[in-house]
């Protein structure tokens, strides 16, 4: 992953967590030439987003589905050539387990899809981790189902700039997608591990997810823009 040929731009991530499609084609309309890829998640893809989708992609935007997809080997590989001919750019899987990934591997098949595995849920902390059972901490979490991302032949993983760090210095070439940004001195809401775009950036991330910082901002273009003018001051 060459980090050097984005623009501080393209490096970030739109989340449309909005409640129709109306609404995500006014901010697609706003911020259009400011970010470089629009997730689309559950709530949306729900009403009606993998249309959605597929309509952004044939204009010619990037479009990351955030299914996080979880189910038998057969689901699995089902739903990501489905999701494949959509033309998103990114899809996330759970990297839970060899299986679950394989099968995402097999169903992208040999479209441009990129794959992305799910390591911890950035509102999850040590203690929601011990009421699944799991008792490892978070950052070893990270790194051991990244390693199986990696090894399964995913692009990337989803991961808490608080282990972008970690995982820059162990997986090289791999994509880090970095949800739970927030400009210094902006609310939390329901994030545990959020960190600011500069600390992302300087840990090793390549895209940075942000959603309520622009999308319910008074000036959801200028607020991306101040976004990529921090991205890119840390970047140097």
């Amino acid at each position: 992953m060459n980090s050097e040929t984005l623009t501080p731009n393209d490096r970030i991530i739109v989340a449309l967590d909005v409640a129709d499609l109306d609404e995500a084609r006014d901010l697609v309309t706003k911020l259009r030439g400011s970010v470089g890829i629009y997730k689309i998640g559950l709530e949306l893809i729900y009403r009606g987003g993998l249309a959605f989708a597929e309509e952004l992609a044939n204009e010619g935007l990037r479009v990351f589905l955030d299914a996080k997809l979880l189910d038998i080997e057969a689901t699995v590989e089902r739903a990501t050539a489905a999701i494949a001919k959509t033309g998103a750019h990114f899809l996330t899987v759970h990297a839970t387990d060899r299986k679950t990934l394989d099968a995402a591997v097999r169903g992208r098949g040999d479209s441009a899809l990129k794959l992305l595995g799910v390591t911890v849920l950035t509102n999850l902390d040590r203690s929601d981790l011990s009421e699944q059972g799991i008792e490892m901490p978070p950052l070893a979490l990270v790194q051991e189902r990244a390693r199986l991302a990696q090894n399964s032949g995913f692009d990337g993983v989803v991961a808490s700039g608080k282990e972008a760090g970690a995982l820059h210095e162990r997986l090289r070439n791999f994509v880090i997608v970095t949800p739970g940004i927030r400009p210094a001195g902006a609310a939390t809401h329901d994030q545990s591990r959020v960190v600011t775009p500069a600390d992302a950036i300087g840990a090793g991330a390549h895209y940075l997810v942000v959603g309520r910082p622009i999308t319910r901002a008074s000036d959801p273009r200028g607020a991306a823009e101040a976004i990529a003018a921090e991205i890119a001051k840390a970047a140097g």
